[in-house]
């Protein structure tokens, strides 16, 4: 004891992952992979909703997107790179190779370490510090969290904290703040925090990370991601090969708000207020409906770079044609994949501007003095072979 307070003696060991943490990322022997595609494509997905909300704004009160301007609806990229991840991670149960990246409640750094864990690269240093007998039965009731991990030692002797080397230390501070486990505790991991340090990786060990991180996440060599995060090893940044535009209503939507009654409430009090009516009243916001139009792009220069393969792209095609089949819920209403129009460059560099390609496929209405409610409403055309580019081949896989 020194002035009355338990001493502290803490030390650092290089190379272990987090503290009484798992990765959920299970590593198999991986099948055959195919090559990297070799064509440039170039496709235009038309998609509709009827009485549902595509793509709510956080912003404007969960309203669907509009064009201030043009009055036309909006749905971003992220919305529909979101769909096909959840396609993905469906289908494929996050299998090796077609694991997902980014996913609901993930944890990032975690995939990073185990990357790194995978390859055999020291992630940093971790810091054990000795907890005296005093705290021992304190420590053992607490519920650490992630990155902390407390063993007991034999009766009357002392305990060992461990803070791993990628323990988030924002985290514990924040949990500290919340829990208020008592001075000492707080002041010895505290200590413990600062011994703790991840090691910065060289740039072939940065490279090798970002290699295998494309190799286990499907939408990290499809989109493209960055891996440099301030909490887990630098994987760098990735140039995904399939780029998606937002998708833009080919004509002005509108915009209903509808009040909704549940025959419910949530507090006793609320019971009482109303006198055993018992209600609650709310708003859900609907497009009565719209024919969106999103364009993408797909390079096999990025692709090349990132492993992406002729059988990723295949699984791409599948969740564009399938993904709103498996994103159903109240709010959406009734979307679908209507038409799905792929451009084939017979080179890797391409054949004819993406804008001339896209120029030549038309959606129009087929009343003006009727307000679309259905897909049968618009007429959606193609060209034929004689009026494509040389060199360019349209697929129609809807």
């Amino acid at each position: 004891m020194i002035h009355g307070k338990p001493q502290l003696e803490c030390s650092m060991v290089a190379g272990r992952s987090r503290a009484g943490s798992t990765h959920n990322i299970v590593f198999h022997k991986e099948k055959a992979v195919s090559d990297p595609i070799k064509n440039r494509y170039d496709f235009a997905l038309v998609f509709d909703v009827q009485d549902g909300n595509p793509n709510g704004d956080p912003d404007a009160g969960n309203l669907p997107r509009v064009d201030a301007e043009t009055g036309q609806g909006i749905v971003t990229d992220v919305c529909l790179k979101r769909k096909v991840r959840n396609y993905v991670q469906l289908i494929k149960e996050c299998e090796p190779r077609f694991d997902i990246y980014i996913k609901e409640k993930a944890v990032l750094g975690r995939a990073h370490f185990a990357a790194f864990k995978k390859l055999g690269i020291d992630p940093g240093q971790e810091s054990t510090c000795r907890v005296p007998a005093g705290l021992k039965e304190s420590f053992a009731e607490l519920t650490l969290p992630d990155g902390l991990q407390f063993t007991l030692g034999e009766e009357d002797s002392e305990g060992v904290l461990v803070v791993a080397a990628d323990a988030d230390k924002k985290v514990i501070s924040d949990w500290l703040k919340e829990d208020k486990p008592g001075k000492e505790i707080a002041n010895l991991i505290k200590t413990a925090m600062k011994n703790a340090k991840p090691r910065k990786p060289t740039a072939e060990e940065t490279k090798r990370g970002r290699t295998q991180m494309c190799e286990d996440f499907y939408d990290i060599r499809t989109f493209g991601a960055v891996l440099a995060l301030k909490s887990a090893p630098n994987c760098g940044q990735v140039r995904g090969p399939v780029q998606m535009t937002f998708g833009r209503s080919v004509d002005p939507i509108v915009t209903l708000e509808h009040s909704i009654t549940r025959m419910a409430v949530a507090t006793e009090a609320e019971a009482e207020k109303q006198g055993g009516d018992n209600r609650t009243m709310g708003r859900k916001n609907t497009v009565p409906y719209g024919i969106y139009v999103a364009h993408g792009f797909i390079s096999p220069h990025l692709a090349a770079q990132t492993g992406f393969s002729q059988d990723d792209l295949d699984l791409f095609w599948e969740a564009l044609k399938n993904m709103f089949e498996h994103d159903r819920s109240a709010a959406r209403g009734l979307m679908a994949s209507r038409k799905l129009f792929v451009f084939k460059h017979t080179s890797a560099l391409g054949n004819a501007p993406a804008h001339v390609l896209f120029d030549l496929i038309k959606a129009k209405k087929n009343d003006d003095n009727k307000p679309p409610r259905a897909f049968s409403d618009y007429t959606i055309t193609a060209p034929k072979p004689p009026e494509l580019p040389k060199g360019v081949e349209l697929i129609e896989m809807i």
